[in-house]
């Protein structure tokens, strides 16, 4: 997708010839002949590059350059003139020129600091991009079994192009996964854009992801780059695809299939680049069964399946877990580093973690905070987090019952209920662990009203 430069100058002939030179470059070239009407061209293209003359009637160039930086601090902008001296240059630059070019124009000069000036704005990105790795920020943890197969497809996967899916219960770090795949691709110096589909209305669909004109719509002032666009030679990531409706799924199909689209309001057709990573946390199948997802965007996805394992499949990564987020969290709080004794880890060891690694993560800094002390043992651990403490509880509730039926009956309910979470609700597993008929434990859970997973 080509740069889009703005040239603004109140003569006619500048305009037209830097239009076919830069053109003939392969630049989508866009004039104004004004301060005035530069701004509002910026507001409706948001262009790459102003080239900007300093003498103009209305508004001049150094007035316009300060609008623009207010709106758009980051948008690179060359100034020209024929009247140049060393003040106006060191002025245009502390308001935040990026070049300062006089006239009569050279041609070379010209092309050389377009250049320059665009590649600066992607070094500029790319600087950003690499501090976000050296923080580690998307670092998966652990050396399980479970996740060191993860890992794995990761590398073999991420330097392809391969659209991946990525499925998991909430709370198990697919965001993390989708960010590392990317981080180790070939576009991983591009741009990763996440979609949230659970969060934007069906109405706005459109909008968010192919982006749309000035006046598309009531309240579209100025024209506004969608996701798909933002993410050209980069990723685009499609988090809770599961959550989409049916309409934007046959939408998000099209640019899928075709790769270009048209902003709502707009004819132009813009083609993109872009690898897609989708994630989720339901059975797309059985979604398609329901009638809620469609069969062919599935496939269109799903060319790279992977699994992001539970948190209750990975226990032993648990002390490896609670390390970094003891360690990230007193870094940004500056509170003192405190250590999980053999008991304590032996107790979130043994807890199911229907929340996942978010859950876990939640519960190390509520502890870091809570606990005096610099370290965290088990009876330090509440519940429903300590499943002994909770049993303990149980049968503490069931001693100071009224009468030994009333004792009986607790205790029971608390038993199944807690075996019912060891086998993850599995009816004939329960029953053959504790020594009943499959019918009968579906009687005593009807009776006690007990919810399954």
């Amino acid at each position: 997708m080509a740069a889009t430069i703005l040239v603004v100058d109140d003569e006619i002939s500048i305009l037209e010839s830097l239009n076919g030179i830069l053109s003939d470059e392969g630049f989508d070239v866009i004039t104004a002949e004004d301060g005035l009407a530069a701004l509002k061209k910026i507001e409706e293209t948001i262009p790459d590059l102003v080239l900007l003359d300093i003498w103009m009637p209305g508004l001049d160039g150094i007035k316009t350059l300060e609008k623009i930086k207010e709106a758009h601090p980051n948008m690179q902008v060359v100034m020209m003139s024929g009247h140049g001296n060393i003040e106006t240059a060191v002025k245009a630059t502390k308001v935040g020129a990026y070049d300062f070019i006089e006239k009569p124009l050279s041609l070379e000069k010209i092309l050389l600091s377009v250049k320059n000036a665009l590649d600066y704005y992607s070094l500029e990105e790319e600087i950003i991009l690499l501090r976000e790795k050296d923080r580690g920020k998307y670092n998966i943890t652990g050396n399980s079994k479970a996740i060191t197969q993860l890992k794995e497809q990761i590398r073999i996967v991420a330097p392809t192009n391969a659209w991946v899916l990525i499925s998991g219960e909430n709370g198990t770090g697919k965001e993390l996964v989708a960010h590392t795949i990317h981080r180790l691709s070939q576009r991983g110096n591009k741009q990763m854009v996440e979609v949230n589909c659970a969060a934007i209305p069906e109405d706005l669909i459109e909008s968010e992801l192919f982006g749309h004109e000035k006046g598309a719509f009531t309240g579209a002032s100025t024209m506004r780059k969608g996701k798909f666009d933002k993410a050209h030679n980069g990723t685009i990531f499609l988090d809770e695809i599961g959550d989409m409706s049916l309409k934007a799924q046959s939408k998000t199909l099209r640019i899928l299939q075709e790769q270009k689209f048209e902003r709502v309001g707009g004819f132009k057709t813009i083609k993109v680049d872009v690898r897609v990573i989708a994630a989720t946390n339901k059975d797309l199948e059985a979604e398609i069964e329901k009638g809620t997802f469609r069969e062919d965007l599935f496939f269109r996805l799903n060319v790279i399946p992977m699994r992001v394992p539970p948190l209750r499949e990975r226990a032993e990564d648990i002390p490896l877990l609670v390390d970094e987020f003891v360690a990230g969290f007193s870094l940004t709080t500056n509170i003192e580093l405190k250590g999980f004794s053999e008991g304590a880890i032996h107790v979130l060891k043994k807890y199911e973690w229907p929340g996942n690694i978010r859950e876990l993560k939640n519960l190390a800094e509520r502890l870091m905070i809570m606990i005096p002390g610099r370290m965290i043992h088990a009876e330090d651990i509440p519940a429903p987090f300590n499943v002994a403490s909770v049993a303990k509880r149980s049968v503490e509730v069931a001693l100071v019952s009224g009468s030994l039926k009333e004792a009986k009956n607790k205790f029971e309910k608390a038993y199944i209920e807690k075996k019912l979470r060891e086998f993850d609700g599995n009816i004939s597993q329960t029953a053959e662990a504790i020594g009943i008929e499959r019918s009968n434990l579906h009687k005593k859970i009807k009776a006690y009203r007990l919810i399954l997973n």
